[in-house]
């Protein structure tokens, strides 16, 4: 049986504000402070403490009239966006409670916490150590647990307690004596069933749902009543869309202190490595990709992670990997919880033993490749380590392109026609050059090029190569001539014309130098 866990943040604006903010607080203790925006009816209180609701404010009230009422009252905008930000990074940080959280409106969370109860020794240990956390951020909750998303929702918002359990198979019982408006329903919806003499759940029981239909006029109001009320009943599924997809293997620490060194972190990592790798091996696969969290005391994450160019799950290997990794890992006031989990999961190659010294037959070993750009990707950063790939199309410049590497190194295909000697140092760019050609269509008799001028001593040419009209517009493209010169100081060059003099596309052809032979 599934269980759900909603926690409710009732003053969230205002404990994140007081969390996010640097300056003293405007008030003094018990003091009414709101906080207030503006919508289509002028400015409205959006939120308000304990000190303002005892004087009768509630939220919505309008700000001149609370001000009437109040003369002292002191006020500050809310940031919605803000307290959407801190909300979605205290979602993440539940993780440490449940790989599966979602945010659950302005002021919520969700959790799927089926199996997660007992690493906690039982819900109600459970539940209260996660209360602790949350208290120890400055925050006021109030959680429900249930068997379905719908009655935990209302046990969190309606409860008696700020803790409420409902235990396994008692979500109907829980919700008999909660209000209608616990079923997550509209304010009007609300009021319709009010005029029928329905204010709590357990009224809704023993009335036929045909009967209860023609209650309402509108129909899809209807559906509502009987669809929020199977889903807090657990007879229809609300699915939960975590936040963050959770990873099939991932292996999670904690210890009675909150670690506060390097020499801490590479402890953890070593034991989690342990653990991860043995689910790795039960299931035959390795990962390319390692994500280490810390969960810090005080609400937030710190994190490495470690890509890999294959598959793969030795301990000892990706320790290394991840050390210098590590120092980027801020252990801030604390840490009290690491995870590791693996990502692009998949097969191990099979590798063939290394021969002896002088009897492995000459090339290539994929496996020591692939641990050499593992190291330098640990020590430059993921994906600097590139190498050229082929590409689609007869033009030199743009036959291969640089691709992170992809855990192996690939034979070169053959090409079917046959193409000019090409040179081995090929620029990144075309540069243009100023050239004097001695015939129209033949190679120049001197150059001037990155403001020294050359003579041609010797050349071969013209490679003539067509423009790929099919890749868009011909118009405007121009076929291009390759010339092999030499000058007099017997360096070689790989020039380039761009359009022939009589082609009527473009005007005079431009000269570009485009590599340069040893």
């Amino acid at each position: 049986m599934r269980r759900f866990v909603c926690v409710w943040f009732p003053h969230w604006p205002m404990e994140r504000l007081k969390r996010a903010r640097t300056t003293p607080w405007p008030v003094e203790d018990g003091a009414p402070f709101v906080l207030t925006e503006t919508c289509l009816h002028g400015r409205t209180l959006a939120a308000v403490n304990d000190g303002a609701r005892a004087l009768g404010l509630e939220p919505g009230l309008r700000f001149t009239d609370a001000r009437a009422r109040v003369p002292e009252l002191m006020a500050e905008e809310i940031d919605r966006e803000a307290d959407h930000i801190a909300l979605k990074r205290l979602t993440l940080w539940m993780t440490r409670f449940s790989p599966l959280t979602a945010m659950d409106g302005p002021d919520g969370i969700r959790l799927d916490v089926t199996g997660c109860a007992h690493l906690f020794g039982g819900e109600e240990a459970f539940l209260a150590t996660m209360k602790r956390a949350l208290e120890a951020l400055g925050l006021t909750p109030r959680l429900g647990l249930a068997d379905s998303a719908g009655a935990a929702w209302a046990l969190s918002r309606f409860g008696d307690c700020a803790v409420q359990i409902s235990g396994p198979g008692k979500a109907r019982e829980a919700l008999t004596p909660l209000p209608t408006s616990a079923l997550r329903l509209e304010a009007g919806t609300v009021q319709i069933l009010r005029r029928f003499g329905l204010t709590r759940i357990g009224q809704l029981y023993g009335i036929e749902r045909t009967a209860l239909a023609r209650r309402f006029r509108n129909r899809e109001a209807a559906q509502d009543v009987l669809l929020r009320l199977d889903q807090a009943l657990g007879v229809r599924p609300e699915p939960l869309i975590p936040l963050k997809a959770p990873a099939r293997f991932t292996a999670r620490i904690s210890g009675p202190e909150p670690l506060l060194s390097l020499g801490g972190i590479e402890d953890a990592l070593i034991k989690l490595l342990a653990e991860l790798t043995r689910q790795l091996e039960e299931a035959g696969k390795g990962a390319r990709r390692f994500i280490l969290t810390g969960y810090r005391s005080d609400g937030t994450r710190t994190s490495a992670s470690l890509a890999l160019s294959r598959p793969g799950r030795d301990a000892g290997a990706i320790a290394k990997l991840f050390a210098p990794r590590l120092e980027a890992m801020d252990p801030g006031f604390g840490i009290d919880l690491m995870t590791l989990s693996a990502h692009g999961t998949g097969p191990l190659e099979a590798i063939a033993s290394a021969l002896p010294d002088g009897a492995a037959l000459p090339g290539t070993d994929p496996a020591e490749t692939a641990a050499l750009v593992d190291r330098l990707n640990a020590r430059l950063g993921d994906d600097l380590v590139a190498i050229f790939t082929p590409f689609e199309s007869h033009l030199p410049g743009r036959s291969e392109a640089l691709t992170p590497f992809p855990g192996a190194l690939k034979p070169w295909p053959q090409t079917t026609h046959r193409t000019g000697p090409r040179p081995l140092i090929v620029l990144d760019r075309p540069e243009p050059v100023e050239t004097i050609a001695i015939l129209p269509d033949g190679p120049p008799a001197r150059f001037t090029w990155r403001r020294v001028t050359r003579s041609v001593a010797r050349a071969d040419g013209p490679e003539r190569i067509g423009p790929e009209w099919w890749r868009g517009k011909a118009d405007g493209v121009r076929a291009r001539d390759y010339y092999r010169v030499e000058d007099e100081d017997g360096h070689r060059y790989w020039l380039m014309r761009e359009g022939l003099y009589d082609d009527q596309r473009g005007g005079t052809p431009r000269w570009y130098v485009c590599g340069l032979f040893p």
